[in-house]
C-alpha cells in the first residue's frame, strides 16, 4: 500500500497566544517552554527541521513563537511494523481473528488489504508485519495538536477557570494561566484552522493597552515582530525588550551605579510591553536609615531600580520602569513618589523603634521561638552555638568570650520589626544594631558574617570571630537536623544541609584553619543533651557526608586553569584527611609529581603494595626487624627507606608537599629491586611479618601526602 504526496509548501510558521496580563515571575519561563513545546512537536513530526531558526515571543500579555521552513506537508515514509504470530493473526480457516483487526484498527489501517501484509520468518517464528508508505503528517492537525499539547504542559503554578461563550451560543469551561481572548495561526500569509481555550484562530492581535489600543492584523509570519513595535507599541522579544531596560537604566544612572539584580530585571520585563525609564526621588532624610532597608523595600515592593555612588553609597534618586511613554512623565513620577514615601517611612520607624531595645535584652525572649519541636527552642540553639564557637576558638587562640557574646547575640535580630518586616535582612540588620548598642565591632559584624557563605561563590567572612561563628552555626545545624533523623534523601534537603557542609568546608580550606574536621563534629555532637540525637548523629557519617560536598567543591576547583581530575582528588580524599585546610596544596604537589617520569612506577608499585596488605588479616610487628632482613634487595629497600625518612618526615612537617614527593624518587628503584628479588608472603611467618612491616612502613611514607596507588 502506498500513497503519493504532492509538493509541499515551506513557509514561516507564526503562533501567538493573546491573553490578559501573565504571571510576572514565570513569564520567561513560559515563553521559552511554549516555543520549545510548539517547536518539538512539529520537528518530531518531520515538518520543521534542524534548520529552522525557532524565534519566542512573550509579553505582560502574549505567548508567541516564529518557526522558519515549515512545511504544509510531512514526506510519506516507510513504516513496517510486526503484527502477531501467523499463528495467532489467523485462524484454521485462514480468516482474520479479533486481536489481528484490533492491532490494525489502533494502528490506523482497520481498512487495509490483508494480502498486503507480509509474512516473514519461519514456524512458530513466522509474523505477521505491516509494510506500508503512510502519509507523512499535515501542518494544520498537527499544529492544532501541538498547540493543545504545549498549551497543557506549560509550567503554570495555578490554573484560572473561566468560561468562554461560542459561536453557536453555548458556555465552553477554559483553564490556563490567565484568559485568553485571541489566537494567530499563520503559515506565510495563510490563517490556519486552529482551535484551542475556547478560540478560533484568526491573524489578529490587539497593541499595547495605553498607547495602541485596538485590534492589530498581522498579515504575514515574517511581518510579526516588525508590526508590533511600528504599529502596536510592543517589544515582543523578552531578551531584547530586556536588553533595551537595561540600557536604558545605565544611561539614566549617568555617573551613579544602578543596582538591578537578574531578578528584579526578569520581572520588570515581564511587566511592560514598551518600557520608559523615569527618574524619581525620595526625602534626604530617608538616608539615615540602613541603606539595605531602603533598597529592599524599593525592589521588593515596588521594583524599583536604586542608584548608587562609585563608593557603594545609596543615592536619594531611584528609578522605575513604566509601561507608558510620555513627554510628560510628571504624573507617573509624582505617584510614584507618593507611594514610596510610606513604605520608607514605615522601614525608618521599624528601625528607630528596634534601637530603643538593645539586642541584649532581647536573647530571654529567643527560648519563646520554637526552633524544632526535638531540639528545643533557640535559645537552647544559642547555647549549643556558643559552645561550639568557644571551642573553635580555643582551638585556633581566638577569643573566645568574643565568639561566646557573638553567639549569644547573632540570633536576636530576628525578634526586631525591620526582620520581621524584611527577612531577607537578617544578619544585616543585627550587625547594625549591635554596633548602635556599643558592642565589640568583631561581635557586631559576626552578627551578619556568621550567614556567610550563603550560596556558592558568596564571600567568608572577614573576622575571626565572624568566621568561628559562621562554622559553629552551620555545625549545630547539620549535626542537630541529622540527629533528628532529616538527613538529605535524594533531591530533597529541606534544611538545606548540604549547602552547610560546603560552607564549612570553604570556610576551613579557605581561610586555611587547621581544625580537625571529626573533632569538630564531635565538639558539636556533645552540645546536644538528647541521647537519641547523640545517637543518630554519628560523626563518621557526617564527616563522609561533608567529604562527599568537598569532593564536589574540589571538582570545580582548578590550577593554572586546569581543574583536578577525579583520580587526583580520589588519591587525597580516600585518607579521610582530619585537616582539609591543605588540599589544593596537595593535589597541586601530586600534580607535579604525576608529571615526573618515575610517577607512575610508583603509583604502580603503591597500589601493589595496597592490595597486598588488604589481603593481611593477622596483626604482625608494628616495625621492621633489621636483624630478620636476609635478601639484598629487602636490606637495600629497608635502608633507602631509613635514609629518606628524616626529609620525608621534615617536607611533612613544613607541609612542602612537592618536596616530599620528589623525595620518594629515592625509593623506587630499591622498591621494584625489591618486588623483583623477594617473596613477601614467605612459609617462614617471622619472615613474612617482617616484610609486610617493611611493606607497611613504606606505604605511610608514600601516602603521607595523598594514596598514590589511586594514580596507576
Amino acid at each position: 500500500m502506498s500513497t503519493s504526496n504532492s509538493p509541499s509548501q515551506s513557509a514561516n510558521l507564526l503562533i501567538e497566544v493573546f491573553t490578559e496580563e501573565l504571571p510576572p515571575k514565570s513569564l520567561r519561563r513560559l515563553g521559552n517552554a511554549f516555543s520549545e513545546g510548539m517547536y518539538s512537536s512539529l520537528k518530531s513530526a518531520g515538518l520543521a527541521s534542524d534548520a529552522s531558526v525557532v524565534t519566542g515571543f512573550a509579553t505582560p500579555r502574549r505567548l508567541a513563537v516564529l518557526i522558519t521552513n515549515v512545511v504544509d506537508q510531512a514526506p510519506d515514509y516507510p513504516v513496517r511494523e510486526k503484527l502477531l504470530p501467523t499463528s495467532i493473526a489467523f485462524d484454521a480457516d485462514g480468516k482474520a481473528t479479533p486481536p489481528l483487526l484490533k492491532k490494525l484498527g489502533s494502528l490506523g489501517y482497520a481498512d487495509i488489504d490483508l494480502s498486503t501484509l507480509e509474512k516473514a520468518g519461519e514456524g512458530k517464528n513466522e509474523a505477521l508485519y505491516l509494510n506500508v508508505v503512510a502519509k507523512g503528517a499535515a501542518l494544520e492537525q498537527t499544529a492544532q495538536a501541538a498547540l493543545e499539547q504545549t498549551l497543557s504542559k506549560l509550567p503554570i503554578a495555578k490554573m484560572m477557570h473561566y468560561q468562554v461563550l461560542q459561536k453557536n451560543g453555548q458556555l465552553a469551561d477554559v483553564q490556563f494561566a490567565r484568559p485568553a481572548h485571541r489566537i494567530i495561526a499563520l503559515h506565510g500569509s495563510k490563517t490556519l484552522k486552529l482551535s484551542s481555550l475556547g478560540i478560533d484562530a484568526d491573524n489578529q492581535t490587539e497593541g499595547h493597552r495605553f498607547l495602541a489600543p485596538g485590534v492589530i492584523a498581522i498579515t504575514a509570519a515574517d511581518q510579526y515582530e516588525a508590526d508590533l513595535q511600528a504599529k502596536a507599541k510592543v517589544i515582543p522579544s523578552f531578551d531584547k525588550r530586556r536588553a533595551q531596560i537595561e540600557a536604558a537604566l545605565l544611561k539614566a544612572a549617568g555617573d551613579d551605579l544602578v543596582l538591578m539584580p537578574d531578578s528584579l530585571l526578569d520581572e520588570v520585563t515581564a511587566l511592560v510591553e514598551w518600557p520608559a525609564i523615569y527618574e524619581c526621588h525620595f526625602d534626604q532624610e530617608f538616608l539615615e536609615v540602613p541603606q539595605e532597608c531602603l533598597i529592599l523595600t524599593m525592589q521588593t515592593n515596588q521594583k524599583y531600580f536604586a542608584l548608587t555612588d562609585k563608593q557603594g553609597k545609596l543615592r536619594n534618586r531611584f528609578l522605575i520602569v513604566s509601561n507608558i511613554e510620555t513627554d510628560k512623565p510628571h504624573a507617573i513620577v509624582s505617584g510614584n513618589e507618593r507611594v514610596v514615601r510610606p513604605r520608607l517611612s514605615d522601614a525608618r520607624f521599624f528601625f528607630m523603634q528596634d534601637q530603643k531595645r538593645p539586642l541584649a535584652s532581647r536573647v530571654a525572649d529567643l527560648g519563646k521561638v520554637v526552633y524544632h519541636n526535638q531540639l528545643g527552642n533557640q535559645l537552647d540553639r544559642t547555647k549549643r552555638v556558643q559552645g561550639i564557637a568557644a571551642g573553635i576558638a580555643k582551638s585556633l587562640g581566638g577569643d573566645q568570650k568574643l565568639a561566646e557574646r557573638a553567639a549569644e547575640l547573632a540570633k536576636t535580630d530576628l525578634l526586631t520589626d525591620m526582620v520581621g518586616e524584611f527577612p531577607e535582612l537578617q544578619g544585616i540588620m543585627g550587625n547594625y544594631y549591635a554596633k548602635h548598642d556599643g558592642e565589640n565591632a568583631e561581635v557586631a559584624a559576626a552578627c551578619s558574617e556568621h550567614y556567610m557563605p550563603r550560596f556558592a561563590g558568596d564571600a567568608l567572612p572577614q573576622t575571626q570571630t565572624g568566621t568561628i561563628l559562621a562554622i559553629a552555626d552551620k555545625l549545630e545545624t547539620l549535626v542537630g537536623i541529622w540527629g533528628v533523623g532529616l538527613a538529605p534523601t535524594g533531591d530533597k534537603d529541606p534544611y538545606a544541609l548540604r549547602r552547610h557542609a560546603l560552607g564549612i568546608c570553604r570556610l576551613l580550606l579557605e581561610k586555611n584553619l587547621s581544625l580537625n574536621l571529626p573533632e569538630l563534629i564531635e565538639l558539636a555532637r556533645a552540645q546536644f543533651p538528647q541521647k537519641d540525637v547523640q545517637e543518630k548523629a554519628q560523626v563518621a557519617d557526617i564527616y563522609a557526608f561533608i567529604i562527599d560536598r568537598l569532593r564536589a567543591y574540589l571538582r570545580d576547583q582548578a590550577v593554572a586553569g586546569k581543574p583536578f581530575t577525579s583520580a587526583e582528588i580520589d588519591a587525597v580524599l580516600s585518607q579521610s584527611p582530619a585537616q582539609i585546610n591543605d588540599l589544593i596544596a596537595r593535589l597541586t604537589a601530586l600534580r607535579e609529581f604525576n608529571a615526573l617520569p618515575q610517577a607512575p612506577q610508583l603509583a604502580a608499585a603503591n597500589k601493589r603494595i595496597s592490595n597486598i596488605l588488604k589481603k593481611t588479616t593477622t596483626a604482625g610487628p608494628a616495625a621492621c626487624s633489621s636483624k630478620l632482613l636476609q635478601i639484598p634487595a629487602e636490606s637495600a629497600l629497608y635502608q633507602a627507606l631509613e635514609a629518606a625518612t628524616p626529609a620525608l618526615d621534615a617536607a611533612y612537617e613544613k607541609r612542602q608537599f612537592v618536596e616530599l614527593l620528589k623525595a620518594l624518587v629515592a625509593l623506587s628503584a630499591p622498591i621494584d629491586q625489591f618486588f623483583a628479588d623477594v617473596m613477601v608472603m614467605d612459609p617462614n611467618p617471622e619472615l613474612r611479618d617482617n616484610r609486610l612491616a617493611l611493606l607497611q612502613q613504606l606505604h605511610q611514607k608514600m601516602n603521607l601526602v595523598a594514596d598514590l596507588g589511586k594514580l596507576a
